[in-house]
């Protein structure tokens, strides 16, 4: 199709000074967005486990300490390098984790743990410099957000299919293809092979399954494996995405476009329209937290002055994280991280929404399971027919004495419309990287701020001393 093919035209052309000065900064903000998110994950039961089982099967013995000669990458905020491909499949496991990492609104993609640790995990090991990195992270963040655009949100979603999964193979083979320097022809190639392994769906949320964080692995992995495969000689289909027989757009969307696919490529940068998520919860709760603690500060709300919680938003809102039993009654990580009346719960009981409040413990208080029994949400086409370009809500709290409060937000805080401030995103990365010694985390921000100045990426491997 023309579309992929001008899309492998622009990924070979690119270069950081067609670039304004706000994508590079967007481009570094993500950057730290992931890092920092990906590091304060590291020391997570889960990860450290599946880390112990990878290297066993790849009769690893033990991870390569900082200070061997071997062509390794590094395992972000670990003292530890390991191979390639395993390096950039656990940095971005890490990078889901928190459930804090970037979101594209209009794809409904999380593109930086895809991309980042794909394009750094190369990078690092071809001894590229801060520059072209940069390019590599923008080719990636402009095309997995068109593929994922092209999908058409609401029909994908609705299909069961998760984004940031299937559009994220494109956009870490684009990242991966810009390193190499590919040609027009073999990035056409290498995006082939990407979407032929296309995968990931939302099944985890049936039962509160843990296997979310595998999406973005799986697709910065898989990414990066088109393009080794490229070097190899294999090529990839080029009709990926619009094959009669195979192609994914038609398999997975019924509401499909392939004019976004490359609309406006190398004019309008996407990634200008990138959200930062303030809460470590999924991006369709957010605008319900920001509704119930604004309502809160504005009323002087207290749990036992409310009879109930009504949130009007979108569908795919709705169906996310408000439609099922474990949305409405969440009992594991997952489940809450899912649920809107659970982080409406703790919004209204503490003024605040925090990463302390996803563990097993803390989602069984009794008075949070009580209070999220009193919140409903619903379906509002006006906020359907805004979406995705808006993730909107309207919140009606009805008080004990019988009147009723409500509030409408439109976007929610960490938007394009309501942007974190750069003070704001440095302290989200101190308070997810406090285990780290502050003198070495503030060196880091600042080095990943000014990327395109230095000849080297600064290190991610971290010693304790």
């Amino acid at each position: 199709m023309d579309e992929l093919k001008r899309v492998s035209e622009f990924v070979a052309a690119f270069s950081l000074e067609k670039a304004d000065e706000n994508v590079k900064a967007s481009a570094k903000k993500c950057i730290l967005d992931v890092v920092g998110l990906a590091m304060g994950a590291s020391d997570n039961p889960m990860f450290q486990q599946i880390k112990k089982v990878y290297l066993q099967a790849d009769n690893q013995q033990a991870l390569v300490q900082e200070g061997s000669s071997a062509q390794l990458a590094s395992i972000w905020g670990s003292p530890e390098r390991t191979n390639l491909r395993t390096a950039v499949f656990f940095n971005a496991m890490q990078g889901h984790t928190l459930e804090l990492d970037d979101v594209h609104i209009r794809s409904k993609t999380h593109i930086g743990t895809v991309v980042v640790p794909a394009a750094w995990g190369l990078a690092e090991v071809l001894h590229k410099s801060g520059d072209k990195l940069l390019e590599a992270v923008i080719c990636g963040y402009e095309v997995m957000s068109r593929i994922g655009m092209g999908f058409g949100v609401s029909s994908h979603r609705n299909k069961g299919w998760h984004v940031t999964s299937t559009a994220g193979t494109f956009g870490a083979a684009a990242a991966c293809a810009k390193l190499l320097d590919f040609t027009p022809e073999q990035v056409l190639a290498a995006l082939g092979l990407a979407g032929t392994q296309s995968c990931g769906t939302w099944a985890f949320l049936s039962d509160g399954a843990t296997n979310k964080v595998l999406h973005p692995a799986r697709a910065a992995a898989s990414g990066l494996e088109a393009c080794l495969l490229v070097l190899g000689g294999m090529r990839g289909s080029a009709h990926i995405l619009d094959a009669k027989d195979g192609g994914i757009f038609p398999m997975m969307s019924d509401a499909y476009d392939y004019s976004l696919v490359d609309k406006d490529l190398g004019k309008v940068y996407e990634i200008l329209q990138v959200d930062k998520k303030p809460y470590p919860c999924c991006r369709s709760t957010h605008c319900v937290i920001d509704g119930v603690l604004n309502l809160r500060r504005q009323y002087q709300l207290q749990a036992e002055d409310v009879v109930s919680i009504q949130v009007g938003t979108y569908l795919v809102g709705l169906k996310q994280c408000g439609l099922t039993d474990t949305c409405k009654v969440p009992q594991l990580p997952t489940q809450a991280k899912f649920s809107t009346p659970y982080v409406a719960a703790c919004a209204l009981l503490q003024g605040r929404v925090e990463l302390q409040d996803f563990a097993p413990d803390q989602i069984l208080r009794p008075q949070v399971q009580a209070l999220l029994r009193k919140v409903t949400v619903a379906e509002d086409p006006e906020f359907t027919a805004r979406y995705p370009e808006h993730w909107g809500c309207k919140v009606t709290i009805t008080l004990q004495n019988g009147t009723q409060v409500e509030t409408v937000v439109k976007d929610a805080s960490g938007s394009v419309g309501s942007p974190l401030t750069d003070a704001q995103l440095q302290d989200k990365v101190r308070a997810c990287c406090q285990k780290y010694q502050g003198p070495w985390l503030e060196q880091l921000m600042g080095d990943l701020l000014q990327l395109e100045t230095l000849s080297k990426l600064p290190s991610l491997v971290y010693t304790k001393e």
